[in-house]
């Protein structure tokens, strides 16, 4: 059989490609708009067949609704919660940083789930959505504006499977929400002279996330690097904490250097140790990392409004302004990339002698003694 189309009648075709694949397509028109939709192959649908799906889309479309539409409705439309699950189960795969997987979910679980979750995703309009993020749209401004954009996602794909009769503008469903505050892209840091004091304060109570939050600060670590240790990853006997790859922000592996003070710090977690994880810091579960909500709540109960993250800031500004450790040195202790190629070639290499001078200094002044006379 040539390639072509061949007309059965009624609105039925059968499509003939020049690969010789065979396939039926069933065209039905009401008020001068035309709807196109494939039946499938001639080999899953015989000619008896592919008539009734013919003869069943014209009473759709004698109701007013769209073919394709309901015959994925007869077939199943998922609902918002399951149309997550497979983006997520789809999307991921490729996703190297586990915070942000977590993340996907959990902001649609918080924020979306409670009332678009059982919805399915063919009845979730522009109202719908504005409702959902107006109540964070100002109090949670960055993570409302990546909801939408996981929202925006998940309608997009069902959208492409046939699930939707249209598209969902994003923008038109936040239209209307008032202005987001501006905020600054930086860190809340504690300024450097106020750490030696800020930590005799945090060893007052004895808790697994003051103890993660004093490990930061003496590693100049990121919160989700500390948050994550596991033992693993530490070497006490050379002082030494190996940071994998897949946790690292730029992918690379990451060797810390161990002070007394940190060193200090693992030795209280293995007394602390819990049976079950690998986990230095566990969080109210022996098996789950901490939540950084933990280390906002541990300097939010002690009145501060500094950022764990910040004390990497802190660490930096010490390091620029009070000792003659080059920048190359004290980024690298920071796990910063090198920018410029050539720089990166010569100076590749944990540099662990003078980053074991750097981060000894940064301890002696962590723990020298406050002057509490001024």
């Amino acid at each position: 059989m040539q390639p072509g189309r061949y007309g059965d009648g009624d609105g039925l075709f059968l499509v003939v490609t020049a690969s010789g694949s065979k396939s039926w397509v069933c065209r039905v028109q009401k008020h001068g708009k035309r709807y196109d939709f494939g039946l499938g192959g001639v080999s899953k649908a015989l000619l008896a067949r592919a008539r009734e799906l013919v003869r069943q889309a014209r009473i759709w479309v004698e109701a007013g609704l769209a073919p394709r539409y309901e015959r994925k409705n007869a077939a199943g439309i998922p609902t918002f919660s399951d149309a997550a699950a497979k983006v997520f189960a789809s999307h991921s795969k490729n996703w190297r940083n586990a915070k942000h997987n977590w993340q996907w979910l959990r902001s649609l679980e918080m924020f979306v789930f409670p009332k678009l979750g059982e919805r399915r995703v063919s009845e979730i309009t522009g109202p719908m959505l504005h409702d959902v993020l107006s109540e964070i749209w100002m109090t949670k401004p960055e993570t409302a504006r990546r909801v939408r954009q996981r929202i925006g996602v998940i309608l997009d794909w069902a959208f492409s499977k046939g699930y939707r009769d249209s598209e969902l503008s994003m923008k038109s469903a936040t239209r209307g929400l008032p202005k987001q505050p501006t905020s600054s892209q930086h860190f809340a840091a504690m300024p450097y002279l106020d750490v030696p004091a800020f930590l005799p304060k945090l060893r007052e109570k004895e808790t697994m996330g003051r103890l993660a939050l004093e490990f930061l600060i003496a590693t100049a670590a990121r919160s989700g690097e500390a948050r994550g240790a596991v033992w693993s990853e530490i070497d006490l006997e050379n002082r030494l904490w190996t940071i994998p790859p897949e946790r690292m922000k730029a992918g690379r592996e990451h060797i810390v250097p161990l002070t007394d003070h940190a060193c200090r710090i693992v030795e209280r977690c293995i007394q602390l140790r819990c049976v079950g994880t690998d986990l230095l810091f566990f969080g109210n579960r022996p098996r789950d990392p901490m939540s950084d909500m933990t280390l906002v709540k541990v300097l939010r109960d002690m009145g501060e409004p500094y950022t764990a993250h910040g004390f990497r800031s802190a660490f930096r500004d010490w390091a620029s302004e009070t000792t003659d450790f080059p920048d190359w040195v004290v980024e690298a202790a920071l796990a910063h990339a090198v920018k410029d190629k050539t720089e990166a070639a010569y100076r590749r290499g944990p540099l662990l002698e003078k980053r074991h001078e750097l981060m000894a200094a940064w301890s002696e002044f962590c723990l020298a003694r406050p002057d509490t006379s001024k």
